[in-house]
């Protein structure tokens, strides 16, 4: 198979799997062996084997050797030192994409962040979704692989947090208009706006996060 189409199955693998423990579908503390996620996503081996690499990188699964694939379990109390480190990844990489964004890429934010609002129309999972492809377009603006590589695994971690919880904090509309602001900001290419409405998306995810802690 040539190394171009091997990545692109790679990839493909990776956002099946992802979107497969976000959703629950794979749920947490379960175990897997390859050869049933193979058959499951009808990819073959190596490519899986790549995005199982990288799912454990992003802190998804554990790879136990002669056991099985393990989903990682929840931990609300993790989610605050999750956001801790988030928040300044988060500011980051929005203040760098505002900066650094061409005048096509920021027609693209501005498109996707009326699509971000749309797809609630659409439900969750769509929601969620197409989450995965901006906050991978916002990041790779940016122009910085070092915090692209460190911010990426967080979203992952938030958006299955997200998933679990969503039902009691009906928040979808409010979720979906913090990133678009977010995005906006990025659009315009105004870093202190950028850099703003990141910290307030923070706080969001802080407060619904406080709010599933004092609920268990």
């Amino acid at each position: 198979m040539p190394k171009a189409e091997r990545l692109n199955l790679a990839d493909q693998a990776l956002m099946q799997l992802e979107e497969l423990i976000v959703t629950l579908a794979l749920a947490p503390g379960t175990v897997w062996s390859e050869a049933a996620l193979c058959e499951r996503l009808q990819i073959g081996r190596t490519p899986v084997r790549e995005a199982l690499q990288r799912l454990q990188n992003e802190h998804l699964v554990d790879i136990v050797p002669r056991f099985g694939i393990r989903i990682v379990e929840t931990n609300v109390e993790d989610q605050l030192l999750l956001l801790e480190v988030r928040r300044e990844l988060e500011r980051l990489v929005a203040t760098l994409a505002a900066r650094r964004a061409t005048k096509e890429e920021r027609a693209q934010c501005y498109q996707m962040a009326d699509e971000l609002i749309a797809m609630l129309a659409r439900g969750v999972v769509e929601f969620l979704r197409y989450h995965y492809r901006v906050k991978r377009y916002i990041t790779s603006i940016a122009r910085n692989h070092y915090a692209e590589h460190a911010l990426l695994p967080f979203h992952a971690i938030s958006r299955r947090f997200y998933y679990l919880h969503y039902l009691h904090t009906r928040d979808m509309p409010l979720a979906a208009e913090h990133h678009a602001c977010v995005i906006r900001a990025v659009a315009e290419g105004n870093e202190a706006a950028a850099a703003a409405a990141s910290d307030v998306l923070m706080d969001y995810a802080v407060e619904i996060t406080r709010a599933v802690i004092a609920r268990s």
